[in-house]
């Protein structure tokens, strides 16, 4: 006899499965995207920046984020089923059709385009395109370039002029480069601790990631793109002469960069994942530094 379907799911199991999706049970997304925007917006008002900026900001941060995670699986789907640490995502389940994800992120992006544009600035609109644009591709560039965190890099760094359009109605090209590449090298850094857990994975089925490029020299290649981060982040300080309590959130950070080397030292990819989780340490003890400097 055929078996019955299953039954539809309700609609609260409806929405903890978009939860799931959008990612939110694993919010360490949102505040690596989040900190280098808040380092920017500091940065650009010296000091608090006007707070209906901040709040566009931040929901736009975790929106984007969430609307960036939907893709990500959607480009996945083929991927993830093969993978222990993402097996169980819902689209990979198949739990969430891909329809009803597409509708999803669309959705998202398009409540995140609305709060941008209650800013009023039309600048800020057009530096959102890109960054929309770049959001998208990164999904689907494993499978392209051996370094696919590069493009993270970008993506997660877009946000630094579009803050300080917001902010200053114009983008400093010194600061706002300076800034974009030490977030750059961080993210590049810190998504390869992700990429060393999932290394083996990876190149069972055959898609590309910075762990991989890098091979053995893979510890080497982050802690020197961490250094150049702090090196880079201090060179801004430097810049704006911002007080002691700059470098000491840099030096902290610093720490937290060793603590990472050291404990993955033998790349066990559980610990290498905790090291990609401590970089939220690191990019706060940078916000709080520069906090505490710009009073």
């Amino acid at each position: 006899m055929p078996m019955n379907p299953s039954p539809a799911p309700s609609v609260a199991e409806q929405l903890a499965l978009y939860w799931r999706l959008m990612r939110f049970d694993r919010p360490i997304g949102i505040y690596l995207l989040l900190w280098p925007t808040l380092w920017a917006l500091w940065l650009a008002a010296g000091g608090l920046p006007p707070l209906p900026v901040l709040l566009v900001f931040v929901l736009g941060t975790v929106l984007m984020r969430a609307a960036g995670c939907v893709v990500n699986d959607l480009a996945d789907r083929d991927f993830d089923p093969h993978v222990a640490r993402t097996a169980s995502r819902p689209i990979a389940a198949g739990l969430v059709a891909p329809q009803q994800a597409i509708r999803l992120a669309v959705v998202l992006a398009l409540i995140a385009f609305g709060l941008t544009a209650s800013l009023h600035n039309v600048p800020v609109l057009y530096w959102s395109v890109p960054a929309v644009a770049i959001a998208t591709i990164y999904p689907f560039m494993k499978r392209y370039i051996s370094v696919p965190q590069a493009v993270l890099g970008l993506a997660f760094s877009w946000g630094i002029p579009m803050a300080y359009q917001a902010v200053q109605q114009r983008v400093p090209l010194l600061e706002a480069g300076l800034l974009m590449a030490a977030n750059f090298c961080w993210v590049v850094a810190y998504d390869t601790y992700y990429a060393m857990a999932d290394r083996d994975d990876d190149l069972k089925i055959g898609v590309k990631s910075s762990a991989i490029f890098f091979g053995r020299y893979d510890r080497a290649a982050v802690i020197a793109l961490q250094l150049l981060a702090l090196g880079l982040l201090l060179t801004v300080g430097l810049l704006r002469d911002l007080a002691w309590p700059y470098a000491a959130g840099l030096a902290a950070a610093l720490v937290t960069v060793l603590h990472q080397a050291w404990i993955t030292r033998d790349r066990i990819p559980a610990v290498c994942f905790q090291a990609f989780l401590s970089n939220n340490r690191f990019g706060a003890l940078v916000f709080v530094g520069l906090l505490l400097a710009l009073r």
